[in-house]
């Protein structure tokens, strides 16, 4: 990690949940971090997710919609950590052309000024695993077929397409790190757009009802943002991974219902279960159980936490700051 002291870095979507624990990391390894976001409220920014680092990032408030605004800022930086997004399953159903915007065009614009004006730069694209849309094989890997069911993975997919044409078409050093039910501090827990582990986290911390739809048996590999920042950082300064799509991802599943009751055990709050909502089972795609082997052949066995040290973590965090993140 001495490798990273006094690289230029930019974070798009940098004042939400993952793109702001990277820049902590970041600013802890002695480089030098510039943000750009737009503070959307329906993307997850925060500006209290950079309290204790805000003197050392330089912020710039933009949309990366917004070429000319990409440009200005994508000069002399050596790694480029793109976390920008619109996020959300449902809403991307009922706003489907702005989902295009952010996370297709949004993209291709960052690429795009990449290669005009500083195509020397690494680019760590952040996937989803609802990509694959419902499992035909089990445990699903990289060269799973890809029927994502709802707009957003759907765009996500085409985006992270453009990311590796663009390294074959050009020469660009670009990889794709494809994250699963990530949790933890800095994460928005006021809505179920952005993860249902971090809504549950944040019903839990209010001492509310966690809604679990049907038995909650589905499988699910799930993901404290630590062991997901070191990845991505290791994944900017390793070569053999340019090109490549990557699941990050740790060695166990948890069902749905375990995961609410790991929250309650060690969060607070309660578990209700009620049947499956017509408009959510339509996009549910059941149980998705991840291979890490190709992720783990690159970079040997992953820093791991276990759910409950995670969840006394994230609790450790919000309790003293939890109004910032609930109002």
């Amino acid at each position: 990690m001495d490798e990273f002291k006094d690289k230029n870095i930019l974070i798009t979507g940098g004042l939400g949940f993952i793109g702001s624990n990277i820049a902590h990391s970041c600013v802890k390894l002695g480089a030098k971090v510039t943000i750009y976001d737009c503070l959307d409220p329906k993307s997850g920014g925060n500006m209290t997710n950079i309290k204790g680092i805000d003197d050392d990032v330089e912020i710039v408030l933009n949309d990366i919609r917004h070429f000319d605004g990409i440009c200005s800022c994508i000069r002399k930086k050596d790694i480029i950590f793109h976390c920008a997004a619109y996020t959300s399953h449902k809403n991307s159903m009922n706003e489907p052309i702005l989902d295009i915007e952010v996370n297709c065009k949004g993209t291709i614009n960052l690429l795009d000024a990449m290669k005009r004006f500083n195509k020397e730069s690494k680019l760590v694209h952040i996937g989803t695993s609802t990509q694959i849309g419902k499992m035909n094989k089990s445990p699903v890997d990289e060269l799973h077929s890809e029927f994502p069911i709802d707009i957003y993975s759907a765009n996500k997919s085409v985006s992270e397409k453009y990311v590796l044409i663009y390294c074959s078409a050009y020469g660009m050093r670009t990889c794709v790190i494809r994250l699963a039910n990530t949790y933890g501090p800095r994460s928005n827990i006021k809505s179920s757009d952005f993860g249902f582990i971090n809504f549950f986290v944040g019903l839990a911390l209010k001492n509310k009802e966690l809604t679990v739809f049907g038995e909650g048996k589905q499988l699910r590999n799930v993901n404290f943002v630590n062991d997901v920042v070191d990845v991505l950082i290791k994944s900017s300064l390793e070569e053999r991974t340019n090109g490549k799509t990557f699941f990050a991802v740790g060695d166990k599943q948890l069902s749905v219902l375990q995961i609410a009751e790991g929250i309650v055990n060690n969060i607070g709050g309660k578990i209700v279960s009620i049947p499956w909502p017509k408009n959510y089972e339509a996009i549910d795609i059941g149980d998705a159980v991840i291979s890490n082997a190709k992720i783990k052949s690159v970079f040997g066995s992953m820093q791991l936490t276990s759910f409950e040290s995670g969840l006394a973590l994230t609790k450790e965090y919000f309790v003293p700051c939890l109004k910032n993140y609930l109002e």
